[in-house]
């Protein structure tokens, strides 16, 4: 199958789960809470639904527009913009009706779902799969390392033990994200001569890292011998087989695997000459990397990958730790979208769909989902109008002041935070188009 067709697949499984259980996060406690809630849609219905049933008071369905989902709750001022409804009495069903804290829980139910069914399926990956990592005395070879990381004091070759003084496993967390994300004051590496020595890191090394275009400054040191190749992507269409042992691409040596990269990047789109041995016979052929500077290729690597699996009681409390530093991640790296480099780097659904694995994998299309689910409850929380955040901030104005909103002030504000919203989806997505046509 056509790995498009396979992210696409994944992409629409993953955000049918999260915007359902997203959803039944508000419906749940509006039920239990005696709310009437009139729609529960899977995507948005404009005009028409691609299926809808009433049951009791409330017609379920799904929409034909997949750009989220959404509960319709009685007596709440939310983008169905029912002035309507708004302008009658209160009823005792109704959502402005029911007593604050029910509404504050009502609001946060869906955020709080997404966060913690991002925790409990890394819990449930690690006890089913485990986790992989990989020793100093596995890597013999050591990192390469980026010439702007190098001023700093490290060396290709350089294998990392600890950071700030714990102990690191490479595999189990990376060190170019504990850079750009964590609070790194110094790393401690062993040199190829044995030598260990500690290295003071500068201060907002992150930034740095994000000005310069520096964002994988540590690479694992590998031979370029290719261990699988997606079917339908560059390398497949040039005739390259598991096996190969890459020589040269465009005319410039290929000496270890993270060679490959940077010289794939500069050929975006364009079709060069690969050269690469298989068996004892040095062949040659044409290849074309895609938008984005891949070959949809995975090398083999040369050093011995260790596994550790996890009991219920071990995987619980690795897994919300995973959660914790997932959530930590994203919430410290999204300043940098506030930059003008950053906006030019959000993504929309093929920012999104290009995070899941080429071929159908079951652990990557979990913990891909986990991610997201993470990302969309902190994405719902953002004190935006027509959001679960913004819904909260007036409810919290209200807690404190004692006063509600004005109503057609709440009107107002949703409407703005409406249009937010769409004007960032469509730059997001026109992103996407940009890159696919010009990158």
């Amino acid at each position: 199958m056509d790995p498009f067709l396979i992210k696409a697949i994944q992409l629409l499984l993953s955000l049918s789960i999260l915007i359902v259980l997203h959803e039944l996060g508000h419906f749940i406690p509006a039920k239990i809470f005696k709310t009437r809630v009139e729609k529960f849609f899977l995507f948005f219905d404009v005009k028409f639904a691609l299926f809808k049933k009433k049951i009791g008071d409330t017609v379920y369905g799904i929409g034909w527009l997949p750009l989220g989902g959404y509960v319709k709750i009685s007596g709440m001022i939310d983008e169905s913009m029912d002035r309507e409804q708004m302008a009658q009495e209160p009823k005792p069903w109704e959502f402005r009706s029911k007593p604050r804290w029910q509404r504050l829980i009502i609001m946060l139910g869906g955020v709080t779902v997404n966060l913690l069914l991002g925790f409990f399926i890394y819990m449930i990956v690690l006890f089913v799969w485990g986790s992989s990592f990989i020793t100093p005395e596995d890597m013999p070879r050591g990192f390469a390392v980026a010439e702007e990381f190098k001023e700093f004091g490290f060396e290709d070759g350089d294998r990392i033990l600890a950071v700030n003084g714990e102990d690191f496993l490479y595999g189990r967390e990376d060190i170019n994200r504990h850079l750009f994300m964590r609070d790194v004051r110094r790393v401690t590496v062993l040199r190829q001569n044995g030598e260990e020595e500690t290295i003071e890191i500068p201060e907002e090394i992150g930034t740095r890292m994000f000005q310069e275009g520096v964002m994988q400054p540590f690479v694992p040191i590998q031979n370029a011998v290719l261990d699988s190749v997606v079917a339908g992507r560059a390398a497949a269409i040039a005739g390259l087989q598991k096996g190969d042992s890459l020589i040269s691409f465009n005319k410039q040596e290929i000496g270890y695997w993270h060679d490959l990269a940077p010289l794939s990047q500069d050929a975006k789109n364009k079709e060069v000459e690969i050269v690469f041995k298989r068996g004892d016979e040095i062949m040659s052929t044409t290849v074309t990397p895609d938008e984005e500077g891949l070959l949809g290729v995975t090398s083999k690597g040369d050093f011995n990958i260790q596994k550790r699996e996890y009991g219920l009681a071990e995987s619980i409390t690795e897994g919300f730790e995973y959660g914790y530093w997932t959530l930590h991640d994203y919430v410290a790296q999204f300043k940098y979208v506030f930059t003008a480099k950053g906006a030019t780097q959000v993504g929309g659904f093929g920012a999104i769909g290009g995070l899941f694995p080429d071929a159908w994998n079951w652990q990557g299309f979990w913990l891909t989902t986990a991610l997201l689910s993470i990302i969309l409850a902190f994405m719902n929380i953002l004190p935006i109008p027509a959001l679960d955040g913004g819904h909260v901030v007036f409810l919290m104005y209200e807690l404190v002041t004692g006063r509600k909103p004005n109503e057609k002030f709440m009107e107002y504000a949703q409407l703005v935070g409406f249009f937010i919203i769409i004007a960032l989806v469509l730059f997001a997505n026109g992103n996407d188009v940009y890159r696919w046509l010009f990158e």
